[in-house]
């Protein structure tokens, strides 16, 4: 199915998605700030420039979105339009991100992968769970997390 609008309108609509605090991102850093929480925003000088990061906890948490780090879940869906470049894009976006967490732990860094479709949709788990299981990990000092809709998974 061809785009429903011209490739000028696309372009701009592409260049208003942001890649640092969004609205899924905004939510968990609230959060954790109102239980007490501190940390580092966009971390430079850690792999992948984590969306929070806990240096006394040695704890990094990204809020990813479903379609930008290929997810396979009910949010994704690949573009009918481009499909070669958009295969390369998101393919190179999660080699990235693994790259980025198998680095922090080798680092000693315990990752936490907020998804997007924990947040959003039937099945999500709605930003009080997310919190109270975030707050969790950050304290007992656990592997590696991820947040999923439906789902936890240990990594």
């Amino acid at each position: 199915m061809p785009d429903v609008v011209d490739p000028a309108t696309r372009s701009r609509m592409m260049a208003g998605i942001r890649g640092k605090n969004t609205k899924p991102e905004l939510v968990i850093r609230r959060g954790l700030h109102r239980r007490g929480y501190r940390y580092r925003l966009h971390c430079k000088d850690l792999p992948g420039k984590p969306d929070l990061c806990f240096p006394r906890r040695r704890a990094a948490v990204f809020v990813h979105g479903c379609f930008w780090h290929g997810h396979q879940c009910r949010l994704f869906k690949w573009p009918s339009t481009r499909p070669e470049f958009w295969r390369e894009k998101i393919y190179r976006n999660v080699a990235v991100d693994e790259r980025a967490r198998m680095a922090l732990t080798e680092m000693g860094w315990r990752v936490l992968i907020v998804w997007e479709c924990a947040m959003r949709g039937p099945g999500s788990m709605g930003p009080a769970d997310i919190l109270e299981i975030a707050s969790k990990w950050l304290d007992r000092g656990t592997n590696d997390l991820e947040l999923r809709g439906q789902e936890l998974a240990d990594r």
